[in-house]
């Protein structure tokens, strides 16, 4: 026992308690010497990401006005290019959240107004500029939701999560492209029961295509390339030119989502996805143990850092529940929801700890296909994100027809 749990009465809760340890506290904000000023609330707000034009909200001038009370309540203006922005609700849930885990902050106030016409000029400025001299063209499409599955480290069933939340969105009728970016340790068409040879077509690769009920799979690996018991040992760079290619030089068509499986950790791989498709934005994997969430915050720190949105998190390996009945925290409990209050993100869901998820990922036949529970979890999973933390966004939305006058503006350009 240390000093800091030995000293008589540090922790007790009522009489005669002296010595009992006061639990650890879940409040993923730091104690507070008092409010913070407006600066440091609009340095916060740097983390949230207008997912269209894949830029902070502070940098696009959106955020009007900041106030901080002495109280430690904050009130904020956000404008909006578009009142009716079928982002507004996700936009709103951002800065709520990122608000939330600010030390010395009481409660939020949010207004969302409407940008006039020199305000939406502005946006249209920086967003030409980003266009222009970070992102090149690729192969996917405006509409496209991009969601990157990542963790901060491997063996936390990063990929079946990907492959199974791919399933369960196509089976919503969705068309789901998956691409497999785990270029060392690829291991997508296994779990898909996928293989064959990548054609060309016009100079650009076909993507494999899997029906899934209503729905299809699009899918681009390098097993489909690659001997599966081969090593592949190739350097950053390459890395990341095989990224890139799959996602400039291919056919991916018209998709609903793009589901990117990431390679574990920070590297070459992750940081050339944000060069390259800044709108991408990020699920975090994470198991149970602090030591898991720890590394996995790492992933989202890179991401922000990146200018990418951090969409939520899955906390995977999550509870098991033997035959009869029992249910073991083999893994501990809490990491989920530890990294999603750490982060001001929503917890997207958590993934039980189930001996079906790898026997059916093994015989290439993801589990969310089938009717059991386990399938149902996926189901959930699919439905959050499809209907709240990233739904496909119509022509029609906010920041899309800007996005049309801006592709006009640049190719004008040169």
């Amino acid at each position: 026992m240390n000093a800091a749990t030995s000293r008589s009465g540090d922790g007790a809760e009522g009489p005669g308690r002296a010595g009992a340890v006061r639990p650890p506290s879940t409040d993923p904000r730091p104690p507070a010497a008092g409010p913070p000023d407006p600066d440091e609330v609009r340095e916060a707000l740097r983390a949230v990401i207008d997912p269209e034009l894949g830029d902070n909200i502070v940098d696009l001038g959106m955020v009007r006005a900041v106030e901080v009370a002495p109280d430690g309540r904050v009130a904020v203006e956000v404008a909006l290019t578009v009142a009716g922005c079928p982002l507004r609700a996700q936009i709103e849930g951002d800065v709520r959240g990122r608000l939330a885990t600010m030390a010395g902050v009481t409660g939020v106030d949010l207004s969302m107004g409407q940008m006039d016409a020199g305000e939406k000029a502005a946006v249209m400025a920086r967003a030409r500029w980003k266009a222009k001299e970070a992102a090149p063209p690729t192969a996917v499409g405006d509409r496209t939701r991009v969601l990157a599955v990542a963790s901060g480290k491997g063996g936390v069933g990063k990929s079946s999560v990907t492959v199974n939340l791919a399933v369960a969105l196509a089976r919503r009728g969705l068309t789901v492209g998956v691409l497999d970016a785990d270029i060392w340790g690829f291991s997508v068409p296994r779990l898909l029961g996928m293989e064959g040879d990548v054609e060309a077509r016009a100079g650009k690769m076909v993507p494999l295509e899997r029906p899934v009920e209503g729905g299809l799979l699009r899918v681009l690996s390098m097993g489909f390339l690659a001997d599966e018991d081969r090593a592949i040992m190739w350097r950053g760079l390459v890395l990341n030119r095989a990224v890139q290619q799959f996602l400039e030089d291919a056919h991916w068509g018209d998709l609903d989502y793009l589901l990117i499986d990431l390679p574990p950790g920070t590297g070459d791989v992750q940081m050339g996805l944000a060069r390259m498709l800044p709108r991408t934005e990020l699920l975090v994997v994470t198991t149970p143990p602090l030591a898991a969430q720890k590394v996995a915050s790492r992933a989202a720190d890179m991401a922000r850092r990146g200018y990418l949105r951090v969409a939520g998190v899955i906390e995977n390996m999550s509870d098991f529940t033997c035959e009869h009945g029992t249910t073991y925290s083999l893994f501990g409990t809490g990491g989920g929801r530890r990294l999603a209050d750490e982060l001001g993100v929503p917890l997207v869901g958590t993934i039980p700890l189930h001996p079906d998820l790898a026997a059916a990922g093994d015989e290439g036949r993801p589990v969310a296909l089938s009717d059991t529970p386990l399938a149902g979890v996926f189901s959930d999973l699919a439905e959050r994100v499809a209907e709240e933390v990233a739904p496909v966004v119509e022509s029609s939305g906010c920041t899309a027809r800007l996005l049309e006058r801006l592709a006009e503006a640049v190719a004008a350009d040169g």
